[in-house]
C-alpha cells in the first residue's frame, strides 16, 4: 500500500505514541492493585516477571520491524505471515476488540475519578450520569480525530508530556515522605490482610501487569507513519523501558508512605489515595487531575490505534474492504465508526456489571496476549528460517531465545489469567466469524486450510462453554 501521506512521524513522536499508549489509565491504579495482591517483595518479584518478559517482547517488535521491513501494521499482519490467513485475522479482532475494551476502561475510570468529587452522581464510573458523560467524550473524541491522523498524533504528543508531570510530583513526593519502618513492616506481606502463599501473591499481580504494559507495540502499529523505519524499534524500546521504571516506582514507593492495608483500602484511581495518605487531600486532587488529562489522552491514542488496526486489516485483505475506506482527512472513517459504536455498547453494559473497573481491565489484558503470543512466535520462526538475517547471520541464534523467552512468559500470562476469562474471550470472539467470512467472501478464497479449521472449532467450542457458563451463573463477569 502507498502511503501519500504528506506528513511522517519523527523518532520522538513515535516514542511519545508508545508512552502516551502505555501510560494510561492503568499506572493510575497499580498502588491498590498491587497492594490488594502483595508487599514490596512479591512486587519486586513481579515486575521482574513482567519487565524481562515485556522487554524480550519490546525487542521481537524491534527485531522484526528490522528484518521484516516490508510488514506495516505489525501487531496482526506478523501473525498472518507466521501462521496463516484466519490466524491473523483472529489476531487483528483480538487486538481491535481488546483495545476497544481498554478503551472502556479508560471511560469507567474517568467515571470513578469524578466520583471521587460527585459521588451521587458518578458513583464507581458505572452509573447512569457517568455512561451518559462517557458516551458524549466518546463522540466527541471521534469528530476530532475524523479531522485528520497527523493533528490527532499532534495532540497526543502534547498531552503525553503533560500527563508525565502529576507522576513525577508523586514520585517525588513519596520519596520525601519515605518511612524506612512502613517500607519493612509492608515487605512480606504487611499487617492485617490475608495469608497467601508468594506464588498466589505474584499471580494475583499478573494481569495488571500486562495491562499497564499494553501499548509497547504503539509504534509498530503506525510503523507506516515513521520518518525512518528504524525509529520504529527504537522508539518501542526508548519507551517501554523509560516507562517501566515509572511503574516499579509508583508501585512500591507508597508501600513506604502507610501500611498495606491502607493502600489496599483506597478508592480508585488508587495512586490519587496513596498520595492523600502522604501529602494530604491535595494530593488527591492534584493526581485526579492527572488521571484525568492521563486517560484523555491514552484515550485518543487507542482510539487512532483501533481505527488504524481495522483499517490495515481491511487493506491487507483480512477485513471487509469497507473497513479500509477512508475521509479527505485520510482517517478510515468507517473503522472509527465501527470502533466507537461497539465502545458505547460496552460502556453502556457496564451499567449492570458488579465491578466494571477490575472486570474491563482483565478482560484487556487477556484480549492483547493472543497478538502478543503470536508475534512472539513469529520472532522465533524467523529466526529459524534465517529470512532478513542474510547479512546478520550471527544474531539468530540470540534472537531466537529472546523470542521464545517472550513466547514462554506470555503463555505463563495465560495460565495466570485463569480459564474464566479465556472463555469469556471466546465469546466475544464468536462473533468476529460473520466478519472473516464476509471478508472472505469478497476474495473468493477458502475459507479454512485444515489446520485454521481446528483452530476454528476450539474457538467456537470455548465459545459455547463461556456463554453456557454466563447464562447456568457459573461464570460471573
Amino acid at each position: 500500500m502507498v502511503d501519500r501521506s504528506p506528513d511522517k512521524l519523527s523518532l520522538f513522536s513515535l516514542t511519545a505514541m508508545v508512552v502516551g499508549s502505555m501510560v494510561g489509565a492503568g499506572i493510575f491504579n497499580l498502588p491498590g492493585r498491587f497492594a490488594n495482591a502483595t508487599g514490596p517483595f512479591g512486587a519486586i518479584i513481579a515486575w521482574a516477571i513482567a519487565g524481562t518478559g515485556m522487554y524480550m517482547l519490546a525487542r521481537v517488535f524491534q527485531t522484526l520491524a528490522e528484518k521484516r521491513p516490508d510488514i506495516d501494521s505489525g501487531v496482526f499482519a506478523y501473525a498472518k505471515a507466521a501462521f496463516g490467513d484466519y490466524t491473523g485475522f483472529l489476531s487483528a479482532f483480538g487486538y481491535w476488540l481488546g483495545s476497544c475494551l481498554g478503551n472502556v476502561f479508560y471511560w469507567v475510570l474517568i467515571g470513578s475519578t469524578l466520583g471521587r468529587f460527585f459521588p451521587g452522581l458518578f458513583g464507581d464510573g458505572s452509573s447512569a450520569t457517568a455512561i451518559i458523560v462517557s458516551l458524549i467524550g466518546i463522540w466527541a473524541f471521534h469528530f476530532l480525530i475524523l479531522r485528520g491522523v497527523q493533528q490527532a498524533t499532534f495532540i497526543n504528543t502534547i498531552v503525553t508530556v503533560a500527563k508525565i508531570v502529576p507522576l513525577l510530583v508523586a514520585v517525588l513526593a513519596f520519596i520525601v515522605f519515605f518511612s524506612g519502618a512502613h517500607f519493612s513492616e509492608n515487605f512480606f506481606g504487611g499487617v492485617g490482610m490475608p495469608e497467601k502463599t508468594m506464588l498466589q501473591q505474584v499471580r494475583d499481580t499478573m494481569l495488571v501487569t500486562v495491562f499497564v504494559f499494553i501499548g509497547i507495540e504503539g509504534a509498530s502499529v503506525y510503523s507506516r507513519y515513521a520518518k525512518t523505519r528504524s525509529d520504529v524499534g527504537s522508539a518501542t524500546i526508548l519507551g517501554s523501558v523509560a516507562v517501566t521504571g515509572l511503574m516499579v516506582a509508583i508501585t512500591l514507593l507508597p508501600y513506604a508512605v502507610a501500611p498495606r492495608a491502607a493502600i489496599a483500602g483506597v478508592s480508585n484511581p488508587s495512586l490519587a489515595g496513596a498520595l492523600e495518605l502522604a501529602v494530604g487531600h491535595w494530593g488527591a486532587v492534584f493526581i485526579s487531575i492527572g488521571v484525568l488529562i492521563s486517560v484523555l489522552g491514552a484515550y485518543l491514542a487507542w482510539s487512532l490505534i483501533c481505527a488504524e488496526v481495522l483499517f490495515m486489516a481491511a487493506g491487507s485483505n483480512d477485513m471487509p474492504r469497507l473497513f479500509g475506506a477512508q475521509n479527505s482527512n485520510r482517517v478510515p472513517a468507517n473503522a472509527l465508526w465501527l470502533t466507537n459504536s461497539v465502545v458505547s455498547l460496552f460502556v453502556i453494559s457496564t451499567y449492570w456489571s458488579r465491578d466494571a473497573f477490575n472486570i474491563m481491565l482483565d478482560m484487556t489484558s487477556v484480549a492483547a496476549l493472543l497478538p502478543y503470543l503470536l508475534v512472539a512466535g513469529y520472532g522465533v520462526l524467523l529466526a529459524r528460517s534465517g529470512v532478513g538475517y542474510e547479512q546478520a547471520a550471527g544474531e539468530r541464534g540470540r534472537d531466537q531465545v529472546i523470542a521464545w523467552i517472550a513466547a514462554i512468559y506470555t503463555l505463563f500470562m495465560f495460565v495466570a489469567a485463569g480459564l474464566k476469562y479465556i472463555l469469556l474471550l471466546a465469546v466475544l470472539f464468536a462473533p468476529s466469524t460473520a466478519l472473516y467470512f464476509w471478508a472472505r467472501r469478497e476474495q473468493k478464497a477458502r475459507l479454512f486450510t485444515p489446520v485454521e479449521l481446528v483452530i476454528f472449532a476450539v474457538t467456537m467450542i470455548g465459545a459455547l462453554i463461556g456463554l453456557y457458563g454466563l447464562v447456568t451463573g457459573m461464570i460471573t463477569p
